[in-house]
């Protein structure tokens, strides 16, 4: 072993001790992995930046645009909207419908975006036919990854295998090449989850309304000012009752007034009833204190469904991945005065917060039930640091934007399977069509990539390079060829696939196909077989994440709203683990023989 191959092995250890621990963003982290392969010479400054001009990044960021924009146009939903006519009331069809929908959206968008359009409709059919949403978010989200193995663009590790085999000197692979494979992982997958899977998905609560699933009238108590409260003439917001009670005012009726919205800038006045949301000892001190009469006949039982009233209605809304508002509490935030809404409740990490909203950071995924008017609920819509789950009125897409978007994303599929364009340019050009046509802005296409990921990517790319270079992917391969070689290719191809579906799991999807897919080419030339049967086998490890629910971004989404447990995922998705196992040595060595 060289100097500078032990060197990019300690380099790499450290990577992934550092992305295992989560003690730094992942994007950071590839950062710091390019700085020190250029302190310590295992690059040179041009082959360390090279990687944000790589076209598998340009390809990647393109496609973060044009998903948008298949988004935005409206085309996507109209797609979810007409497929989910087909599901009728049925448990088993709904399931198949929603699977499906999800794999073919993800074949031409990221993930995460597939998923997005798909969460408020799932939960509003789950309500209908009075199920839990945890029995149809988690195969929605795992479809999703299958989904992103039909093609070149489906999903990161795609485009980048693709481009890694290029670098290793091989024919490079085509936009449809991907698609065989990934049509068995989607048949595999659903067959799973429709046959035995579903069995195992947690019912977290029995659907129905959206209040009934949360125990609001354990904290909702009517209270009224008497003549010497200290809070009359006082606004909202100078009464701090939730900075210094845990205590939020839900509402405010006023005489014969209709019940009011309870804005931070108005004033309280002798008489106003309060229906306040507390720990009943809490609510109980605050009585004392600020000289409120607790109202004797109020029924908390009622109440819940008539938070969703002819002028207010419920809804629940989750932090969306790349948010603003990611880190910062409900208080910080201030959703009364700037969205003019009120936060009821809050489910974080599996459980259900109402007493303490204002000093828990928010987090991707996580779930919050608000009251506002139709309008501002509306609005929320339009909020791209939010995803609103009530499922909205579908909308007719806006004809001129919704035959741009198709016409151009047809017409870059077809450039790039009859090889006219490189993949790279055909999606850059598409991009910039999109944007021309107004379907979106430059703003708005700039907030649709997820630098995150580009930056990843960009970082990680020089590390396989390094790996390269050095000999040290050629180290490793062979040193795995040798512990297995007397089991034969398909043990070794099993092997790299497990390894893979492990790493994926700790470390992005994208960074683990960097670095595993040049070792996957080693061990195949090593061993005289086919280098696109191991490189397809490690892409569709790549998309395995379905062990834990930071396993990917399709599963952080799905954590709050299906209120699922850290376990919910290893218990389903072990099963559909293995079976992937079993396509990629038994299906992939028919489509790309050893």
């Amino acid at each position: 072993m060289t100097p500078e191959m032990a060197v990019t092995f300690i380099i790499l250890a450290g990577a992934v001790i550092l992305f295992v621990t989560n003690r730094l963003p992942v994007d950071l982290l590839a950062l710091l992995v390019l700085s020190t392969l250029i302190i310590t010479r295992l690059v040179t400054v041009e082959e360390a930046f090279a990687g944000f001009s790589n076209p598998a990044v340009v390809t990647v960021w393109s496609v973060f645009i044009v998903g948008a924009a298949v988004q935005r146009s409206g085309v996507a939903d109209l797609l979810a909207a007409r497929m989910l006519h087909l599901a009728g009331n049925s448990e088993w069809r709904l399931l198949l419908v929603l699977m499906t929908t999800s794999a073919l959206i993800s074949s031409v968008m990221n993930n995460v975006g597939a998923v997005a359009i798909l969460l408020p409709p799932t939960m509003a059919m789950a309500r209908k036919l009075n199920q839990s949403p945890s029995r149809f978010l988690m195969p929605v989200a795992f479809a999703s990854l299958l989904g992103g193995n039909l093609t070149l663009i489906g999903t990161p590790p795609n485009i980048l295998a693709a481009d890694l085999v290029v670098q290793a000197g091989l024919q490079p692979l085509q936009f449809f090449d991907f698609t065989p494979m990934g049509v068995a992982a989607i048949v595999v997958g659903m067959g799973y989850m429709l046959v035995f899977g579903r069995y195992l998905l947690p019912n977290r609560d029995a659907g129905g309304s959206l209040a009934s699933s949360y125990p609001l009238q354990s904290y909702l108590v009517e209270v009224q000012l008497k003549n010497n409260s200290p809070l009359i003439g006082q606004s909202i917001e100078a009464i701090q009752l939730g900075k210094e009670y845990q205590v939020n005012i839900v509402q405010i009726r006023r005489g014969a007034e209709q019940i009011l919205r309870p804005l931070s800038d108005r004033l309280l006045q002798a008489g106003d009833v309060l229906l306040l949301e507390g720990a009943l000892p809490t609510v109980m001190a605050v009585s004392k204190h600020k000289e409120l009469q607790i109202v004797t006949d109020f029924s908390a039982e009622a109440w819940p469904e008539k938070l969703d009233s002819q002028h207010l209605h419920l809804s629940e809304i989750a932090i969306a991945p790349r948010s603003i508002y990611e880190g910062k509490t409900v208080r910080e935030l201030e959703f009364r005065n700037r969205l003019r809404i009120t936060v009821l409740a809050l489910r974080h990490r599996g459980h259900t917060e109402i007493t303490n909203l204002n000093s828990i950071p928010l987090e991707v995924g996580d779930v919050l039930l608000v009251q506002g008017s139709e309008t501002q609920l509306r609005i929320l819509h339009q909020n791209t640091n939010l995803l609103v789950l009530t499922q909205p009125e579908w909308d007719s897409p806006k004809l001129s934007h919704a035959i741009l978007t198709v016409g151009v994303l047809v017409a870059v599929v077809a450039i790039a399977a009859l090889n006219i364009l490189h993949i790279a340019a055909a999606m850059f050009i598409g991009a910039v069509i999109l944007v021309l046509g107004r379907t979106m802005t430059m703003a708005q296409a700039y907030r649709a990539i997820d630098w995150r990921a580009v930056f990843l990517i960009a970082a990680m790319l020089p590390l396989g390079g390094a790996l390269e270079r050095t000999g040290g992917a050629r180290y490793i391969a062979e040193t795995v060829i040798g512990r297995f070689d007397n089991f034969g290719p398909l043990a070794i191809l099993a092997v790299v696939f497990i390894l893979t579906a492990l790493l994926t799991e700790v470390v992005s999807n994208a960074a683990t196909t960097v670095l595993v897919v040049p070792i996957a080419i080693e061990i195949a030339l090593g061993l005289g077989s086919n280098p696109y049967t191991f490189v397809m086998a490690t892409v569709l490890a790549a998309s395995t994440s379905f062990l834990t629910p930071v396993g990917h971004q399709c599963n952080v989404i799905i954590f709050g709203p299906g209120g699922y447990q850290f376990s919910d995922y290893a218990r389903v998705g072990v099963g559909l683990n293995v079976l992937m196992l079993l396509v990629a040595v038994l299906v992939v060595p028919l489509i790309w023989p050893l």
